[in-house]
């Protein structure tokens, strides 16, 4: 049995029997190729999508022991996503706040916010935080390793909506740092709140699926295309390190990426982050930030009443 064959696939998934997720931006791309893992292994999975119609056509085509349905979720209207939280019932063993824009040209959500902080951010902390009563397993948060491309992106704290200095790659990247940021102070949260519940993060190196394409550069929309072709591995392949972060036994905080060269393509491991993704302060400050825009606030986790 050579290297290749030793790394980590979704033969190494457990048992998922009994248990029940949610995935949003499960609709295409990562996100359904991680429904369908999951679903394989036998866990009852949630589609969390923007257009249920293209949701239902998604779930179709999952094949499993498990069961899937499919829930609206609009993570750029907040409305939206009180809604999808407010109609949940029962536990909830794992959230995958897979969903996510990038590079695209300036635009608003719903509420106002920049449209990658917005929904790559703030929508899943609303709903991770409004969920969390649910959860009873850990929540994943799908990052990138543009959190840390050239010039070191940082978080906008005077300027979280990048008005009048706005560019596709910087608010992406600031977006990514953010999952990440957000991830360690849950994980300090859940910690002190002595809850079993833990954050972990995920970065799928570079995967082929339709997130390129609505790049707001036309030149780089034709180098994705190329490096889509030539480089990338394909949705399933991309969606390894987020179920490896789903179902192994990692330490909170803990950040997984591919292990091949310049982390873009691979077998999931556990992978290093920038020093700006590592600022517990930081990570505080976005937090507040965050619960200020939002109106969203850290529940009391219900696993940690229950002891």
């Amino acid at each position: 049995m050579d290297m290749q064959q030793k790394k980590w696939n979704v033969s190494d998934i457990p048992d998922q029997s009994g248990r029940t997720a949610v995935v949003t931006g499960a609709n295409s791309g990562l996100g359904i190729a991680t429904v369908d893992a999951l679903a394989r292994a036998g866990a009852h999975v949630v589609l969390a999508v923007r257009d249920p119609r293209r949701g239902e056509a998604a779930a179709a085509t999952v094949r499993g022991r498990g069961s899937v349905e499919v829930r609206r979720l609009d993570l750029a209207d907040l409305a939206s996503v009180r809604e999808f939280a407010a109609g949940w019932q029962g536990d909830l063993d794992l959230l995958i706040n897979n969903a996510g824009v990038m590079n695209i040209p300036e635009a608003a959500t719903k509420d106002g916010f920049e449209m990658q902080f917005g929904t790559n951010h703030l929508g899943h902390f609303a709903l991770t935080n409004l969920l969390l009563p649910h959860i009873t397993d850990r929540v994943v948060t799908v990052s990138s390793g543009a959190h840390k491309m050239p010039g070191s992106p940082y978080i906008h704290f005077d300027n979280l909506n990048l008005t009048g200095e706005y560019a596709p790659v910087t608010a992406y990247s600031q977006s990514k740092l953010a999952n990440l940021l957000f991830t360690l102070e849950l994980q300090r949260r859940l910690a002190a709140a002595g809850s079993p519940v833990r954050a972990l993060a995920a970065h799928p190196g570079w995967a082929a699926t339709n997130l390129q394409s609505h790049d707001g550069s036309a030149l780089r929309r034709v180098f994705m295309q190329v490096g889509n072709r030539i480089i990338a591995q394909d949705n399933k392949a991309g969606a390894l390190p987020t179920l490896y972060a789903a179902v192994e036994d990692l330490p909170g905080a803990s950040y997984a990426g591919p292990d091949g060269f310049g982390e873009m393509r691979g077998g999931p491991t556990l992978v290093g982050r920038s020093a700006a993704a590592s600022d517990p302060a930081s990570a505080r400050r976005l937090w507040t930030a965050s619960e200020e825009l939002t109106g969203v606030t850290f529940p009391e986790p219900a696993v940690a009443v229950r002891g």
